[in-house]
């Protein structure tokens, strides 16, 4: 791509034994039992249903640590939620069956052109009946999460493989820089440069230029939204939907699900806070629309959009309000909030239920989005 890269200005019950003996000593004992905190782990553990918990207490089996208590470094080695399904898989060698999973879908590594050399792009291919007879199948672009600090194409893959085998649809699941090393707005720079370069090679993997999606996970479904957003400002070929699955769009952490959620694991308010700080180089920054989205962004004229959230996590909030405010620019939105889940399960299909749940709705969405856009219709929400 020459000279088309586009750059921002400046900008969890203990058994007690009882002597009947010693009725004393019992009462003692119960007494310290109930005065023992419960620690923020197990407060989480007894929200989530019982998938969600083996997940998480897997997580903290392998031995990871709550986001924003550690350098960038070690929070990065650390052992992920994606280890923790694929510990809990070889252990059990079972789970809920994975819809669609007879799919075949073959991957490709590629880069795309960006600021500072490249960045690397995975393509998912499904084997479907529609392309194996010559058709162009749609594509979706996909931003991973991790709070734009952490997370990558392969912490991520569960999701971009589910979205590829159940939406019929190519996706091209791209990195971008990450910070610290590269402060904001770096990340969004590279999030539409990666839109418009797919716009341009589409064809080379079969995929059709001219019905193109947009999908991010947390941070990514930041990076996804500002896509959409800048595609309209710059006169770029629209999207033609946005599935965006808890969503950071605000930087405000007194919102109700912040408060009520504040020491959730995985994702807590002390961890949003962490990644923020690493990402922006100054408290001004903070005050941009590409972070400040409920505060400060245009939401007008916007592609129908699907919000996923889930019940466990501070993010919440701001995706239902996200949807009220897209709404009330005239986007067609679906939103649907999963209970007894937390951040991150959208991709845990493999062992949860409630992730195929929420694949059904995204797939749904995003392939009636699709037969949408062939007709020359919009998409339409009840």
């Amino acid at each position: 791509m020459k000279n088309s890269n586009f750059r921002f200005s400046d900008t969890h019950s203990a058994h007690l034994s009882v002597d009947a003996a010693r009725p004393d000593i019992a009462i003692e004992a119960r007494s310290k039992a109930v005065a023992t905190p419960m620690t923020s782990d197990e407060k989480t553990l007894k929200r989530v249903g019982v998938e969600m918990a083996l997940v998480l207490s897997k997580w903290r089996d392998l031995g990871a640590k709550p986001f924003g208590t550690m350098s960038v470094s070690k929070t990065r080695n650390q052992p992920t939620l994606a280890d923790a399904v694929t510990a809990i898989i070889a252990e059990q060698r079972e789970g809920p069956k994975v819809t669609a999973a007879a799919i075949n879908v073959t991957t490709k590594d590629i880069s795309y052109p960006t600021y500072g050399g490249s960045q690397a792009v995975r393509v998912y291919t499904p084997q479907t009946t529609i392309n194996t007879h010559g058709r162009r199948l749609p594509v979706i672009v996909y931003y991973h999460g991790g709070g734009w600090v952490t997370g990558s194409i392969d912490t991520y893959g569960a999701s971009a493989m589910a979205l590829a085998r159940k939406c019929d649809a190519i996706v091209a699941s791209v990195d971008y820089r990450h910070a610290p090393e590269h402060k904001f707005p770096a990340q969004h720079e590279d999030a539409v440069n990666a839109y418009v370069w797919i716009l341009q090679n589409a064809k080379l993997w079969g995929g059709d230029p001219n019905c193109v999606a947009l999908a991010g996970e947390s941070a990514g479904g930041n990076l996804a939204l500002n896509v959409a957003i800048m595609a309209r400002d710059m006169k770029l070929q629209r999207p033609v939907h946005m599935l965006l699955i808890y969503p950071v769009a605000g930087v405000e952490m007194n919102t109700p699900s912040y408060k009520k959620n504040a020491d959730a694991m995985p994702l807590s308010r002390l961890a949003m806070d962490w990644f923020l700080q690493n990402t922006v180089k100054t408290a001004e920054d903070k005050l941009s629309p590409l972070l400040d989205i409920l505060g400060r962004a245009d939401l007008r004229d916007l592609p129908s959009a699907t919000i996923i959230t889930a019940e466990i996590d501070p993010l919440m909030s701001e995706g239902r309000m996200l949807a009220d405010q897209l709404r009330e620019a005239g986007t067609a939105v679906n939103y649907k909030n999963f209970s007894g889940v937390t951040h991150e399960f959208f991709g845990m299909d493999a062992v949860l239920v409630k992730a195929q749940r929420a694949q059904h709705v995204a797939a749904h969405d995003v392939k009636l989005a699709f037969a949408a856009h062939a007709i020359g219709l919009r998409q339409q929400f009840a």
